[in-house]
């Protein structure tokens, strides 16, 4: 027969039961990492970019875990309060606001479970306050932006005059491009093309070297390129694709210059150890299509000035047959040069609207620290028709400006306009150390700016 457990024999085992040791659980060593390990932002700055913390721990939910930064190399840049944390889960998002100019290396730290713990550093660096920060935003992975053109949706393709890498960048938000181009293999360069100008007719974006000599004075044949790429999508969907490149159009405008009295001193201009840079040196930084065209191309010129003095005009020549010379190989064929009175000042970047409304970005000549005077200057485009100044633009700040974005109804009162400067040149971190020599790309920043014109 089976036994009987009495009441009191039942009630002895489930007290021996509810004394028996647990199965101990066991948790991993936490694992982080960073979206970025290097950062640049600003003081005041309005969105500056945000680092994405990806953590976990075996035997443990992620949304147990905590995030925080735990220390810094120099808490006068940014301390470990100014760094914030959001988010739940096994994404964190963490932003740092800076106090001061310089670098830090802030340690982030994610605690689970058990104690245990894991560390990144993430490296970090400030550049000082500018002017009206909340219009402001920085654009990474370069410093010497020189050209941009709109792609719509928000987001514009911008160059960069010490490389060949084109760049997709959301124009309200600071950061690296959302994607990148670099057709050296096919324009068949190694060194720069020294991008300074571009614009857009349809899906055809067209681009120009500078066409002029080295800060040396030397010849360098990429420089000497023009060429387009094809637009497909819009947006953070954009695309670029290869198209033609034509590496003539410096001999064209000398020979065209010479054969019209030599008018602006292109040979000279052009001559070796003559520096672009110059009042009578050769310098192109600006393209734009005439009002109406898609064959007639503004050519203009940072220098030589018209005449080439102090005081002197600014230089566009026209390019009549622009569309072929990309298209067949055409040689170039000019019209009367156009002479525009900007101050004494040259021009830096020139764009105009479906209206046919230019807008002139004017600047000095020299290779100077980018203190002389920029200004905006409205144009309808017609040769003889005097342009009309906008706004004077700030000079405190790091940078030179060098492009315009796109250009808004000018009829408009309080008509807004993004302007991008070259900081190559630029001390951003206080350090002595030029932004285009700056070691990690995620440090190189240009800046974009609105402006509301009056």
């Amino acid at each position: 027969m089976k036994k009987q457990l009495s009441i009191a024999g039942i009630a002895a085992l489930l007290l021996v039961a509810a004394n028996a040791p647990a199965q101990a659980v066991t948790y991993g060593t936490p694992t982080i990492t960073l979206s970025a390990s290097y950062v640049s932002g600003a003081v005041g700055a309005v969105g500056d970019p945000v680092v994405n913390v990806t953590v976990g721990q075996s035997g443990a939910d992620a949304s147990a875990l905590t995030v925080s930064a735990s220390a810094s190399s120099r808490t006068s840049v940014a301390g470990t309060g100014d760094v914030t944390v959001t988010g739940a889960g096994a994404v964190r998002q963490l932003a740092v606001t800076a106090r001061g100019r310089g670098y830090t290396n802030l340690t982030v730290k994610v605690t689970g479970l058990g104690g245990k713990t894991a560390t990144k550093t993430l490296y970090y660096a400030a550049s000082d306050a500018v002017q009206n920060p909340a219009e402001a935003r920085y654009l990474t992975g370069s410093s010497d932006a020189s050209a941009a053109v709109d792609v719509g949706g928000g987001y514009t393709i911008v160059a960069d005059d010490e490389s060949n890498v084109l760049r997709l960048y959301d124009r309200a938000r600071s950061g690296a491009p959302v994607r990148t181009w670099d057709f050296s293999s096919q324009l068949g360069v190694s060194k720069e093309v020294d991008i300074e100008g571009a614009t857009r007719i349809g899906d055809t974006v067209y681009w120009t070297g500078s066409l002029g000599n080295n800060k040396d004075g030397e010849y360098k044949a990429p420089r000497n390129t023009v060429f387009t790429t094809k637009v497909t999508g819009s947006g953070s969907a954009t695309q670029l694709a290869y198209g033609r490149s034509y590496k003539k159009l410096r001999e064209d405008l000398v020979a065209w210059d010479v054969a019209n009295g030599d008018r602006y001193g292109f040979a000279a201009g052009t001559a070796a150890g003559e520096v672009p840079k110059q009042v009578d040196g050769f310098n192109v930084e600006g393209l734009e299509f005439a009002p109406g065209s898609t064959s007639t191309a503004y050519v203009g010129f940072r220098a030589p000035l018209a005449p080439a003095a102090l005081g002197g005009k600014a230089l566009i020549v026209p390019v009549t047959n622009f569309d072929q010379v990309l298209a067949t190989g055409a040689t170039a064929v000019f019209g009367a040069g156009v002479e525009l009175d900007l101050g004494g000042l040259s021009v830096r970047d020139i764009r105009k609207n479906a209206a046919n409304q230019y807008l002139i970005l004017a600047g000095s000549w020299a290779a100077d620290d980018n203190t002389d005077p920029y200004a905006l200057y409205q144009w309808d485009g017609v040769p003889g028709h005097a342009p009309v100044k906008r706004a004077d633009l700030p000079t405190t700040d790091p940078g030179g400006w060098e492009a315009v974005v796109d250009v808004p109804d000018l009829s408009v009162p309080g008509a807004r306009v993004q302007l991008i400067t070259d900081s190559g040149s630029a001390d951003l971190y206080g350090d002595g150390t030029e932004a285009k020599d700056l070691t990690h790309p995620e440090w190189k920043k240009a800046r974009a700016a609105w402006f509301t014109l009056g």
